[in-house]
């Protein structure tokens, strides 16, 4: 009688330990992101302004918007490390269709702008992130080489290409309709900056796709089980596909938007975006192995990082400094997800 009551009350405790840990690992990203931004309002009282919050809001909405497709790529096991050239590529294609070639994409006044106009722009950027993001899709669902190791290439190929297109050089001067997408409020002047509107947006938008649609539970099969879900009759190969598409996607407009808020397009535009990217995803609950995360904990992850970038500065820590945080934290997201996996798992 005693050995049953003893089991049963180390039973009872494991469960609760379990039970815990299954809570910790849904709302750690939310606690942690409220007891960071309570720590820096101590700290900083201009911290929690309403304009400093827009601010960062608008600083994530640029990785944020990358971030929502490298979600769809993370569930299915994968990983995409060229996001940041493709950005670059992309905002810099679309910059010279706004101009209306190279010839004068050095000038700093619209004057001698004889560009295709602004929805053209927007879709050659678009264009340029699918293809780039169909390329890599197809080596890595035809070729069977590892993404890990198209995607690297990709981050050095693209970003070749961007230079060899601008010569090095950024290219600036645009119309006032072009930077309305990455400068404007609404309402006008003080309302919620654009670029933040599309990122939240599209957020609900992936939300939806994801949790309501046939799709989306399509892209969790393959994450979770690829040989399960190929015997089950979905075509793995297209559905890999898909997501790096989708990715290529986001990395697109993301060039567009980027180089709409700055007012220029460079070559280096986007670099090391892939580590605040990958760290906005996994931070927000997005298991690295596949099968498990949603859009929802990629926008707290990327404003999480925001808010630590943000406070970082206010405290004027160096850059240098930051980026290890960033990395500490990647690692521990990871770390921290395997040990809920192995005590689901006991």
């Amino acid at each position: 009688m005693n050995q049953a009551r003893t089991d049963a009350a180390i039973t009872n405790r494991q469960q609760q330990g379990v039970s815990i840990i299954n809570v910790l690992s849904r709302f750690a990203p939310v606690i942690f992101l409220f007891v960071l931004m309570a720590v820096f309002a101590i700290i900083e009282p201009n911290f929690l302004k309403a304009n400093n919050l827009l601010q960062v809001a608008r600083q994530v909405s640029i990785t944020g918007l990358i971030a929502i497709g490298m979600t769809f790529v993370i569930l299915t096991g994968g990983i995409d490390l060229s996001v940041g050239s493709l950005l670059a590529l992309a905002g810099m294609v679309g910059a010279v269709v706004a101009k209306g070639g190279t010839a004068n994409t050095l000038s700093l006044t619209t004057t001698e702008s004889t560009g295709y106009g602004v929805l053209a722009a927007i879709l050659a950027a678009v264009a340029i992130g699918v293809l780039g993001g169909f390329i890599q899709g197809t080596m890595i669902t035809r070729l069977g080489v590892p993404a890990f190791v198209v995607t690297l290439g990709g981050l050095s190929a693209f970003r070749g290409a961007t230079l060899l297109l601008s010569g090095g050089g950024p290219i600036s001067g645009f119309e006032d309709a072009y930077e309305w997408w990455g400068k404007a409020r609404l309402p006008e002047p003080d309302g919620i900056p654009v670029p933040v509107i599309i990122f939240l947006g599209f957020a609900v938008l992936a939300h939806i796709i994801l949790r309501y649609t046939r799709y989306g539970r399509q892209v969790y099969a393959v994450g979770g089980n690829p040989e399960a879900a190929r015997l089950s009759g979905l075509n793995v190969k297209k559905i890999l596909l898909s997501v790096y598409v989708i990715v290529g996607f986001f990395a697109g407009l993301g060039g567009f938007v980027l180089s709409s808020r700055l007012g220029a397009s460079e070559a280096v535009a986007g670099t090391g975006y892939e580590l605040t990217v990958i760290a906005s995803v996994v931070i927000g609950g997005t298991s690295l192995f596949g099968g498990e995360g949603n859009v929802l904990g990629t926008v707290i992850g990327s404003m999480l990082i925001g808010v630590l970038t943000n406070g970082l500065v206010l405290m004027n820590v160096s850059p240098y400094v930051q980026q290890i945080i960033i990395g500490l934290i990647i690692v521990l997201a990871v770390g921290f997800d395997r040990f809920v996996k192995s005590r689901r798992s006991v």
